[in-house]
């Protein structure tokens, strides 16, 4: 099974901060053939919560292929096992919350321990290699979107000026009355451990004039890479160069890795906009466990709470 960069140990330091985070494994003959990496995140009114540090899209179990030749009833009874372990090895906890990668099929054991799923999804790009096919697989309309950015004469460059895509990176949340939901400190020293351990680049879309249209943050391993974040100005939205910057995402991104994955396409207009580029729909599994009734209700009425502030900001 492939690790997600989202396990990495420098990316959990990046964003959950040391000592915050601890892996479940099981080792077998010296060698570690199951993890799960776990993330205790800021406790509300005491509650305390095991779940995903910031701008990380899932947090998986790891599973080693079983052994070649190995029966299906066999690979089940072993997943079964071994994911029995992880979930014993888990810290003390009132409420776990995990967005498992969609490479986790097999969700059974965990529901055999009391857990709750929900089905969420996302668009991914295999075969990166043949980016002919690729482009041919996208909608008209994103074709369109790319010719009329280059028409107008907007290129794409890489950049590390994480400054200027943070500025229209803000500049698309307050269209929609939202603050970005992350500190400014927070993007810059992930993006520069990205970039310490080549695994996250900028691409900005600007137009002749020198002004920036849009953007994207990537980062990848060596068998995905995931847009992390992207933006464009608001008075330049229709000039194609969104599309356009993810276009040289792609196929930047093809020349480093397997996968692209548009990360998390719940939001309608989103799921729209990220299935023009002819990504196959892909499933995976919103995972939780609240033991506790009274913590249950707490934070159901938490969330309520912060929803209803959430549409009164948008109202």
């Amino acid at each position: 099974m492939k690790s997600s960069i989202f396990s990495s140990e420098w990316w959990l330091d990046a964003t959950a901060g040391d000592g915050n985070w601890g892996v479940s494994s099981v080792i077998e003959n010296g060698k570690t053939i199951a993890s799960m990496p776990w993330v205790r995140t800021k406790s509300f009114c005491g509650v305390n919560i095991l779940s995903h540090p910031p701008l990380t899209q899932t947090l998986s179990p790891w599973l080693a292929d079983p052994p070649k030749g190995s029966k299906y009833t066999r690979v089940l009874a072993r997943e079964k096992d071994l994911f029995g372990k992880l979930i014993d090895q888990l810290p003390d906890y009132q409420a776990f919350s995990q967005s498992f990668a969609p490479e986790i099929t097999n969700w059974l054991p965990f529901y055999w321990k009391g857990f709750q799923q929900t089905t969420r999804y996302t668009y991914r790009l295999h075969n990166l290699l043949d980016v002919d096919s690729i482009w041919s697989g996208f909608q008209e309309n994103i074709k369109t979107d790319i010719r009329k950015a280059k028409k107008l004469g907007i290129t794409v460059e890489r950049s590390s000026d994480i400054d200027t895509f943070l500025d229209i990176n803000d500049l698309t949340f307050r269209r929609q009355g939202i603050k970005f939901p992350h500190s400014r400190s927070f993007v810059k020293d992930l993006f520069k451990t990205c970039e310490l351990h080549h695994a996250g680049t900028i691409f900005l879309a600007r137009g002749s004039d020198g002004r920036v249209h849009a953007g994207n943050f990537i980062v990848w391993n060596e068998h995905c890479a995931y847009y992390l974040l992207g933006g464009g100005d608001p008075q330049l939205r229709n000039s194609g160069a969104t599309s356009l910057a993810l276009w040289h995402a792609i196929q930047f991104a093809s020349s480093v890795t397997q996968i692209f994955d548009f990360e998390g396409s719940m939001i309608e207009a989103v799921e729209r906009f990220v299935r023009g580029f002819g990504a196959i729909q892909t499933a995976y599994f919103s995972v939780k466990h609240i033991p506790s009734r009274r913590v249950a209700s707490f934070l159901a009425l938490r969330s309520g709470l912060s929803s209803f502030t959430r549409q009164k900001n948008l109202s």
